[in-house]
């Protein structure tokens, strides 16, 4: 690797008022007047977070003396032309106190960032070469931390990383650097090889883990999908970063780690028996995450080939990245054998539920939905279901029907396993910076199958009516039942308990509710003068009959108003998928793929 001309420290100073010190040096720096900057987002996560609103101070220096710098917009800094050979460095103190796994916390239990949050990019040298020394916290009490992350270790330098992890790592670039999260503590730690990978599980926060069922479990589905793209893996390491709290689910991927945030709740216990729904949901999460290795990370879309992070780098793809890997993080699980057909079947159910139960869908396509992520999918309101589709629940489902079409079309010979390998073989592993352009999948599933998909993605991603599933899953002796998911009459509503009280969240297009002229945020306080609680509003509803009117009194803001509502029928939006013929060929390959022993 070429030498460095970038050096960072990093030190959580003040951990009781969530406070990191960064110091960014560069040799060398720009004669017209160095600039720096902080990321306006993190990949993975399209939002605009402007994670330079949490710097609280910033100095810089020159040999020992103050060098001013001017704040040029929101997030750039510029220093004074500097004499020839100069070293600038720049210090910046962090107010660290995010706990999801997009940004930096810190406090006396423990230290975790993301590099966009806390590292400055030296502009003009953004494929330069970084050392990063990461530091222990001053105090006896913190002794016992250690550093869990992916970022390499700066071998042979003075100094590079020591007792506990604690020195210096190296990035090839400032790409690199920001993509390997870092976590400083006392956490658990475990691993487990795989196809030659290391891999490890970093636990912060109390939790009563039963770590070497988690391990035994996320080898297999690890192992799984390395042999699903192909060995050798991407990576040499890979590491789970997981924060056990009471309450949280989420998760964003990195190019040899994930950090993951779940409830402790989530995860196994010992004397833990089958996979119980909640951890099967953290499985599911990690499958995902760990698929992002090769769909996202490497296999990228052309907006993302090249990150630019002042700004929103938009795409129509995301249906594909997300969506497919929606499709394959538990179809993963199936295929490695920790779940059973019946399991992913009811699950996939589910998915076909949520993407039916929201008009947007009909409003939206799927391409629009991935163009508009950065301002409506992570801003969600109480209008939302009504105007938007998910990329990730839509996605998957589109993933499923190109699957079936690919299948059901080739008699099994070609499949969407089949188009993820040509992905990666073509744009992800030789590290094709041109990126997957938007009619790339399309035209990769052509050339495998022989088949016209030109109707089928004008549909599925470029329409908004809703794909015949019914239809796609026959000749696979699947048979898909729709059904009201309650015997009540519809209200057209969603609502949200507030103690012994219900607001009306969202009230859907079309609904009786909004046709009496109901609003999202009305209190709901009585129907046909009886109160309403969240226990009773379903009772009172299973009294009527669609088409009976009813009044309702809610209060809009602070005023009491009433309305008279005509119910309707509840709406089929429950989905069952059952296996309706005993063994099938077409099914046993979709579902357990061409190197998976099955049941079937």
């Amino acid at each position: 690797m070429k030498s460095a001309s970038v050096r960072y420290r990093i030190v959580p100073s003040k951990l009781a008022a969530h406070r990191l010190e960064v110091r960014c040096t560069v040799d060398n720096p720009d004669e017209a007047g160095q600039r720096f900057a902080l990321p306006a987002w993190i990949p993975g996560s399209y939002l605009i977070r402007d994670f330079a609103r949490h710097i609280v101070s910033i100095r810089a220096e020159c040999a020992g003396k103050h060098v001013p710098l001017v704040k040029i917009d929101k997030h750039t800094w510029q220093a004074p032309p500097l004499a020839s050979g100069a070293a600038l460095s720049v210090v910046s103190e962090v107010y660290a106190a995010d706990l999801s796994v997009r940004g930096a916390h810190v406090d006396p239990t423990h230290a975790f960032f993301n590099g966009t949050s806390v590292f400055l990019r030296v502009v003009g040298r953004e494929g330069s070469a970084c050392l990063v020394d990461l530091r222990r916290p001053v105090g006896k009490e913190y002794e016992n931390w250690r550093v869990a992350t992916t970022l390499p270790p700066a071998d042979g330098e003075s100094g590079a990383a020591r007792q506990n992890g604690f020195g210096l790592y190296r990035a090839a670039d400032y790409e690199e650097l920001i993509d390997h999260p870092v976590e400083m503590g006392t956490f658990t730690l475990a691993g487990f090889p795989t196809c030659g990978v290391v891999h490890e599980v970093a636990i912060t926060g109390r939790h009563d883990c039963d770590v070497e069922r988690l391990t035994a479990d996320l080898r297999r589905l690890c192992e799984w999908q390395i042999r699903f793209f192909g060995e050798p893996a991407p990576m040499s390491r890979y590491l789970f970063l997981v924060t056990a709290v009471g309450d949280a689910y989420g998760g964003l991927e990195h190019r040899a780690s994930s950090a993951l945030i779940c409830a402790r709740d989530d995860l196994p216990y010992l004397g833990m028996r089958g996979l119980p729904e909640r951890y099967r949901g953290f499985l599911g999460l990690c499958s995902h995450e760990y698929f992002h290795t090769w769909n996202v990370k490497r296999i990228r879309p052309q907006a993302f080939a090249s990150y630019n992070l002042d700004v929103e780098n938009y795409t129509s793809l995301l249906w594909a990245f997300e969506g497919f890997t929606s499709y394959y993080d538990e179809l993963a699980l199936l295929r490695c054998g920790l779940i059973t057909a019946k399991e992913w079947l009811s699950g996939l159910a589910r998915t076909i539920d949520r993407v039916h139960r929201e008009p947007g869908r009909q409003r939206q396509t799927l391409a629009e939905a991935s163009f508009d992520a950065w301002t409506k999918f992570y801003r969600p309101d109480e209008n939302t279901p009504n105007t938007s589709v998910s990329y990730y629940a839509k996605g998957a489902l589109v993933a499923l029907a190109l699957d079936l079409t690919l299948r059901a079309g080739t008699a099994g010979r070609v499949s969407l396993d089949d188009v993820m390998r040509a992905l990666w073989l073509r744009h992800g592993a030789p590290e094709d910076m041109r990126g997957v352009g938007d009619d790339d999948i399309r035209l990769i599933a052509e050339e495998l199958s022989g088949l016209d998909l030109e109707a089928f993605f004008a549909d599925a991603v470029h329409g908004t009516s809703d794909i015949d599933l019914a239809r796609l899953l026959r000749p696979f002796g699947i048979r898909l039942k729709r059904s009201p998911s309650s015997r009540a009459p519809s209200l057209g509503i969603r609502t949200a308990s507030e103690g012994n009280e219900l607001r009306l969240t969202t009230v859907y297009d079309g609904g009786a509710a909004q046709s009496a002229g109901l609003s999202a945020n009305d209190l709901l306080v009585a129907v046909n003068g009886l109160r309403v609680t969240p226990a009773s509003l379903e009772r009172l509803l299973g009294r009527h009959r669609a088409g009976d009117e009813f009044t309702v009194h809610v209060f809009r803001r602070d005023e009491l108003m009433d309305f008279t509502v005509r119910l309707a029928a509840p709406p089929r939006d429950c989905h069952r998928l059952m296996i309706a013929t005993k063994s099938n060929p077409l099914r046993r390959g979709w579902l357990y793929g061409t190197d998976c022993p099955s049941p079937d």
